[in-house]
């Protein structure tokens, strides 16, 4: 095993803890970055092009037909092929954190519908699921299995935070493990169902899953609610027959201890397990071979890399198969760097040398969830891992053209023509300016609806006032399709009652000036 150091990265600052990686036909792509994506890459998706040692990163951008993706941290990913020889695949991505830390239970399809050495276009489509819709989550797994001629994914584990009627200004954010149902969702006919099976009692988070076939082992993870990161080893095995789908799950021997691993897959059936946290304090240096075949898993321990100094004293690491016996390592920089949220990167090569001539670093995915940003948790039980599945080949791409938050000509322009809602008529060929302050884009604005997304001020109907007062203000908006919900649901704001102010008496003299002068003699008779 080979531990390379990658000693330069551009903007760095962007792969924190919580990104994935999406490989498409040899390409790696960056999702899920740290804050809200800027002007210079409205998508926040870059395509990463690996040199030798060095990490540069290039925008991706989005079709018009495409939905609006956050940049989710923490999600379940895998690929969903039409059948297991099928050369053509998608995305899907599930859960996660957005910026605002609000957690997603949203379901995307992501496919990449043109690649040029100067552009890469994403189609990105929102499924709607009818039946046992899995609530929001972070830290799980989704696998797709084949089973009859038929493909299903499964959706496993998780964090979320505690439900509403539950929280006290102590515990406001915080989370607890997901119930231990497995869900089975079925992308063709768009319905979802759960299931409880008495061998799952304990809710777990950042584990390890493989698909083969109809199978899914569940390796390791951590459960909250007791703790404890169990030796624990399970089996899914998925039955699609005309009927209603069959689920049955088995206990096997030989688990491992531990939580945030990583895998990466060196032949077609041999994997290799690396990194984690085997407790609350410790990071687990040992590496496992695991070996599938013929409806059995076996797990053996390997000789582990020359570790660095770096990597041995560090409190916390993530990371993410790179495909084909390649795994990205990140671990964070020293406090006396300028940039204080770099981090230092590695490659490991779990493949011989003579086997790594032959092929360079390939696209291989697996669903596992990566280590959490060291500010929002403890350092290690709450260090969530990330899904980081990638490769690390060539790629044909301009050197001169990578990606510069400060380049404002080297932004994407597609974010911007998204099909914003159902009454969208913004044409990327027939758009001309309609604001003062735009130029060569339509002006947007964020509903705050949900996990937020962008609509065009121009389709809401915003007035060039009201639209600087939003941009200037701090408030929430609310498109013309979620501002009904909204006003729904917020609680009716406090009348203030106004205060009467007592009238003051007239003085004497003041008194005087109103009261005409009466004769003496006239009250006489008035009162005889």
């Amino acid at each position: 095993m080979l531990l390379q150091v990658l000693s330069t990265i551009s903007n760095s600052s962007l792969l924190q803890p919580g990104f994935s990686l999406l490989n498409f036909n040899g390409h790696v792509f960056f999702f899920g970055q740290k804050g809200w994506p800027k002007r210079s890459c409205p998508t926040g998706v870059f395509l990463l092009d690996l040199k030798q040692d060095e990490l540069k990163m290039k925008p991706a951008t989005f079709s018009k037909d495409s939905c609006y993706l956050p940049p989710l941290r923490y999600p379940a990913l895998c690929t969903l092929r039409g059948s297991v020889e099928s050369d053509e695949y998608q995305y899907i991505i599930h859960g996660g954190k957005t910026p605002n830390n609000d957690l997603s239970d949203k379901i995307y399809l992501m496919s990449l519908v043109n690649k040029t050495s100067k552009k890469a276009t994403f189609r990105c489509v929102e499924k709607d699921l009818a039946g046992d819709i899995p609530e929001a989550r972070y830290g799980h797994t989704v696998n797709v299995v084949y089973s009859r001629g038929k493909s299903v994914s499964v959706l496993f584990g998780g964090r979320t935070y505690t439900p509403l009627a539950q929280r006290t200004t102590e515990n406001w954010n915080s989370v607890v493990d997901c119930l231990p149902s497995v869900f089975l969702i079925d992308f063709q006919f768009g319905c979802c169902t759960s299931y409880v099976l008495p061998e799952l009692q304990d809710g777990l988070a950042f584990h390890v899953s493989l698909a083969r076939n109809d199978t899914v082992y569940i390796l390791g993870g951590h459960s909250l609610q007791n703790n404890t990161r169990a030796p624990s080893l399970y089996r899914l095995k998925i039955d699609l027959p005309l009927g209603s789908p069959s689920v049955t799950c088995s206990i096997l021997p030989g688990g491992i201890s531990v939580s945030s691993a990583i895998v990466t897959q060196t032949s077609d059936t041999e994997f290799v397990l690396v990194g984690g946290y085997q407790s609350d304090n410790q990071k687990r240096l040992v590496c496992n071979t695991i070996v599938l075949e013929d409806g059995r898993i076996e797990i053996v321990e390997r000789a582990s890399p020359d570790w660095t100094p770096d990597i041995k004293h560090c409190r916390i690491w993530f990371g993410c198969d790179m495909g084909k016996g390649s795994v990205l390592l990140g671990i964070p920089g020293a406090s006396k760097q300028l940039v204080s949220d770099a981090n230092y990167f590695y490659i490991l090569r779990c493949k011989e040398a003579e086997e790594d001539k032959e092929e360079e670093v390939a696209a291989q995915i697996c669903s596992q969830p990566a280590t959490e940003d060291p500010g929002d948790s403890t350092p290690f039980e709450d260090s969530e891992e990330f899904c980081f599945s990638a490769e690390a080949s060539s790629f044909d791409v301009d050197e001169n053209d990578t990606y510069n938050e400060d380049d404002e000509e080297d932004e994407s322009e597609t974010g911007y023509w998204i099909t914003c809602s159902a009454s969208c008529n913004v044409d990327i060929n027939t758009w001309v300016p309609f604001y003062s302050t735009e130029l060569n884009k339509p002006a947007m604005i964020l509903c705050s609806n949900g996990a937020g997304h962008w609509v065009h001020a121009q389709c809401m109907d915003l007035s060039e006032s009201m639209l600087l007062h939003l941009s200037e203000a701090n408030v929430k908006y609310f498109c013309n399709e979620h501002i009904d919900l909204n006003k729904g649901l917020q609680t009716p704001k406090k009348l203030v009652q106004l205060k009467k102010q007592p009238m003051k008496p007239l003085r004497r003299k003041a008194a005087r000036k109103f009261t005409a002068p009466v004769k003496k003699s006239f009250l006489r008779r008035l009162f005889e």
